[in-house]
């Protein structure tokens, strides 16, 4: 029975595929590695997409619009191609081999940017008219961006997921840590973004593009070496088979049987009589009693079983039921977080336009880019981690009775309540700041005497909110999907930060086409001091609560994820 216990009973292996040791693999000793990697592929990417704006402008010679939206759209594909690294993954390679391969991918990516930024040939011609790229030149940047794309899709989704998977669910003391897994991935990634988005972006624009990508992309192979330095002590969770194709498998049986009623007792639903599931390795999962109509799809009938065989296209497993369900479920939650991507994605935008007619001076010589005060979102989430994750946590344990000191759901509202105060504070701001202008008639005044730095609170607050929801997401998604799912569970918050960017510049157009109409500047006019940015902001507080009461309402009506079998 003791021998039982030296290996971890969740259906890891180690790196020779056998049952892995809880003693020699896992835990800390191998996430060491795999924050390690974290840390230095955030610094490549942010090193790399923080100021690319203007290295499109500057060395591509490409105007406002155009070099705006072209940022947008491979934002955008950053975080939608996660969807295609998490299928793979779940699928076919296990997260260990994704990671591998598009690690690669995302080198040569990194690699070929470095070149068109410095070798002859490849980057463009420049004097002091400005730059002048070849078509060629052009459509060899634009392949490096899109490998480095299709590159951190691959990984994104399966990073944090294979370093929770370095604790066994099934033990108590391991599922503790793990939990504190997630507030350590995150502050890794922050820290990574905190060089980035100081350092390099000085050195892209003073010392020069070549060195400015060159560093990010030494950062990404220093993380692929951090990645594979820990290979002997990771534990691997093996691919489990299409997750995609399970769904529909229980869709088109639940339609075929469309007819059937469901019986009262759900022992009467079919299921495997092993101790695991039909995928090796998996847990079987508890019969939940919502979305029942699905439940048609494991009730046997007559022509089920063909000569001894059962087709999963007209007979799934209860799991396999449940796995759908499990989906259905997460989905009304995953969208409760578009609209908070949409506040986080003011700090690049509204943020900075309001920033622009601060005074941005710090001391008599130097002055802030408005763009840099996202510094402090950063340092707020690096303050904020490790305070949540060693004292928070133990206060709210006393009184909650809650392992995790709040369960994840609740850890997430925390953070969308913070995401309503943050816009909050940023319309007062905007409200003290148009007294100003009115007051002392500088309308047409560049910038206000009244110092950026009173920006600070809104920033240090999205970034605590970042601390509850972004991590609570990452986790929740993680615990809550089925075992074979758990890396395209994990891309679906992904998703939610391209959307909420979408969402953001949908807003903003249909504000402006309402407000400009008969004449009128409108809301986000050129000039900032003759708009009304404060209305913006009211209205993304507005919205921001009630998505928080819908959120309220999902909460109370979702049902957490339970096993109707351990492993081992």
């Amino acid at each position: 029975m003791a021998e039982d216990y030296m290996y971890t009973r969740d259906g890891t292996v180690d790196s020779h595929n056998n049952p892995a040791n809880k003693k020699k693999t896992g835990k800390w000793k191998a996430c060491r590695f795999i924050l390690g990697n974290e840390c230095c592929e955030r610094l490549a990417y942010y090193g790399m997409s923080t100021n690319l704006v203007n290295y499109l402008q500057i060395r591509l010679n490409q105007g406002n619009v155009t070099a705006s939206n072209n940022v947008t759209n491979w934002s955008g594909t950053c975080y939608i191609t996660p969807l295609i690294g998490a299928f793979l993954a779940d699928a076919y390679f296990g997260r260990y081999w994704t990671v591998a391969i598009f690690s690669i991918v995302y080198c040569v990516g990194m690699t070929l940017l470095t070149m068109t930024a410095s070798v002859e040939g490849l980057n463009p011609s420049c004097d002091e008219n400005g730059c002048d790229p070849t078509k060629s030149q052009v459509v060899v940047c634009f392949l490096a961006l899109y490998l480095i794309a299709l590159g951190t899709g691959g990984i994104k989704p399966c990073v944090s997921s294979f370093g929770a998977d370095q604790f066994d669910a099934n033990d108590e003391a391991e599922r503790k840590k793990k939990s504190s897994f997630f507030n350590w991935f995150y502050l890794s990634i922050n820290v990574g973004a905190l060089v980035a988005s100081s350092v390099l972006v000085w050195i892209q624009m003073n010392v020069g593009w070549g060195w400015g990508f060159g560093i990010p992309a030494v950062a990404m192979f220093i993380a692929i070496g951090s990645f594979f330095s820990g290979s002997r002590l990771y534990r691997f969770q093996k691919p489990g088979g299409s997750p995609i194709t399970r769904i529909f498998q229980v869709l088109v049986a639940s339609m075929r049987k469309s007819h059937v009623n469901v019986p009262d007792d759900k022992t009467l639903l079919y299921e495997t009589t092993d101790a695991e599931s039909n995928i090796k390795g998996r847990c079987k999962l508890e019969h939940s009693k919502t979305l029942r109509f699905f439940d048609k799809a494991a009730v046997e009938v007559e022509g089920d079983h063909v000569q001894g065989l059962i087709s999963p296209w007209k007979l799934c497993t209860v799991t396999q039921v449940e796995e759908l369900k499990s989906i259905i479920r997460l989905l009304p939650v995953w969208a409760s977080g578009i609209i908070f991507s949409t506040v986080y994605s003011q700090m690049s935008t509204m943020f900075v336009l309001q920033g622009n007619t601060m005074d941005q001076h710090m001391g008599p010589n130097f002055k802030i880019p408005s763009a840099s005060l996202s510094l402090f979102d950063t340092l707020s989430v690096i303050f904020w981690t490790p305070v949540y994750d060693r004292i928070i946590i133990r206060i709210a344990r006393k009184y909650t009775g809650h392992e995790r000191g709040f369960t994840q759901l609740q850890r997430m509202g925390i953070g969308l309540v913070l995401s309503i105060i943050a816009m909050i504070v940023a319309g007062i701001l905007e409200v003290i700041r148009l007294n100003y202008v009115r007051r002392d008639n500088y309308y047409d005044l560049e910038y206000i005497p009244m110092s950026i730095f009173w920006q600070v609170p809104q920033y240090f607050l999205v970034g605590c909110a970042e601390v509850f929801t972004v991590i609570g997401q990452v986790e929740f998604f993680y615990d809550q999907a089925p075992d074979a799912m758990r890396s395209l569970c994990s891309a679906l918050p992904l998703t939610t930060v391209a959307l909420g960017n979408y969402l953001s510049t949908l807003l903003v157009t249909i504000v402006s086409n309402l407000t400009t109409r008969n004449g009128n500047l409108g809301w986000i006019p050129d000039n900032m001091n003759r708009g009304h940015l404060d209305y913006f902001y009211w209205l993304l507080a507005i919205l921001s609560l009630l998505n928080f009461l819908v959120y309220l309402w999902i909460s109370k009506w979702y049902t957490y994820k339970k096993f109707t079998s351990r492993l081992g």
